[in-house]
């Protein structure tokens, strides 16, 4: 199977470099020209994923959230709006409200995002992506010093220690307009090099698998595909199957060297503490994203995060480690083969998440990380689906009851 992804990989490069080389050529015509992923769109509509990330990565993209498997890797789930309207619109006004959806007043609130007290469209979109720039985004990671996801109160005491002009004890408007005002464009020099990954690197990168894996994974209501990995402590094995049917699962796959995956361990860690009685949380350590031999991130280098790819499982298992003691997430980490077995099914690289019902079948499936790994929105279908095993539970025991006795 390897030997035939390979062939499939050259033809396919060779049709892109084809298709690359054609619309280069038109350069003479800009209005004209269309970008090689338009004119393979065309060419090849059901075209996999990393065809278009290589098309992209060709054509000179940094890989932003437009760009490549990106730009259609939403997220997908069985707890649309349209699908929880149906279940739960009573009355057919167009909303939700508390009395209707019924369950306890965290769960609706969690749910109700504008907190108007009703559940409608907007509540459901998560189009943001989530690395969108905000102010409160902005000072999460000025203040997050360490890198680890989490903002303590130290850190925080930190920062306005730092920003108190005089040491009188309290901030002024114009000490936090400074602070939050945009920095200066940097100038640029006719020799300065140019800012970004080269084209070789990311090629590099997702060739190893390291910007997302070739596989789409499975979808919304496939069976969760099964696996055993052992845990990082290498005390026990854990096997999928195993712990499916009590409570829905809830597999969020990182590595410690993705920047947007640390800056989410502190929404990760808060959803399984949540829901820590109702779901089972476990994590799954993929490759590295950003390997100081790959696409290394300054970023990573400021706290102190710098890894080689791992070049045998124990290295994998060391470097998992020391993810596991700086983000502290609270559930079970469990260790991906040096090959990345699970990862690779699971498409799970650099970071994506996972929400497997009690049936085994996947109810919940985050888009590609970074810009499609967003816990509240898995969160949200994680309410849906506890309400409705509710209203099954509850159909059932009405049901034994409406039976005859003998």
């Amino acid at each position: 199977m390897n030997a035939h992804r390979s062939a499939g990989a050259l033809i396919a490069s060779t049709v892109v470099l084809a298709v690359f080389g054609a619309s280069r050529s038109r350069a003479d015509d800009p209005p004209a020209r269309a970008r090689p992923i338009e004119v393979l769109e065309k060419a090849w509509p059901d075209h996999p994923e990393w065809l278009a990330m290589l098309v992209d990565i060709l054509d000179g993209s940094q890989l932003g959230p437009e760009d490549g498997w990106f730009r259609k890797a939403v997220s997908q789930t069985r707890f649309t709006w349209d699908a929880t309207r149906s279940a739960f619109d009573k009355d057919g006004d167009g909303g939700i409200s508390r009395a209707e959806f019924g369950a306890n007043d965290g769960d609706f609130a969690r749910l109700d995002r504008d907190r108007d007290g009703s559940l409608t469209a907007p509540d459901f979109d998560f189009s943001p992506h989530a690395l969108s720039p905000s102010p409160g985004a902005s000072l999460f990671y000025r203040v997050d010093a360490d890198g680890n996801g989490k903002v303590t109160k130290e850190e925080f005491d930190r920062l306005f220690r730092s920003l108190d002009d005089g040491d009188l004890g309290f901030l002024s408007q114009d000490e936090l307009r400074r602070y939050f005002a945009p920095p200066p464009p940097r100038p640029r020099s006719l020799t300065s090099r140019p800012s970004g990954p080269s084209k070789a690197t990311l090629l590099k990168g997702l060739w190893r698998h390291e910007i997302g894996s070739h596989l789409p994974g499975p979808r919304v209501n496939d069976p969760a595909p099964d696996f055993t990995l052992r845990t990082v402590d290498g005390k026990e094995e854990v096997t999928l199957s195993k712990l499916i049917g009590p409570k829905p699962v809830v597999l969020v796959f990182g590595n410690f060297t993705c920047g947007p995956f640390r800056s989410q361990a502190g929404n990760v860690e808060k959803l399984s503490r949540r829901y820590k009685d109702r779901a089972t949380f476990i994590m799954v350590y993929v490759r590295e994203a950003h390997p100081t031999d790959g696409w290394q991130m300054e970023s990573n280098d400021r706290v102190g995060v710098s890894f080689r790819q791992p070049r045998n499982y124990e290295e994998k298992v060391e470097i998992a480690r020391t993810c596991g003691k700086s983000l502290d997430l609270g559930f079970p980490m469990l260790v991906d083969t040096i090959q990345d077995t699970v990862g690779l099914v699971y498409s799970g690289m650099p970071g994506r998440l996972y929400l497997i019902d009690r049936d085994g079948k996947v109810a919940c499936k985050s888009g590609r990380g970074p810009f499609g790994f967003k816990p509240a929105e898995l969160e949200q279908s994680l309410v849906v689906l506890l309400r409705r095993s509710e209203q099954d539970e509850a159909g059932k025991a009405t049901a034994d009851q409406a039976k005859p006795t003998r």
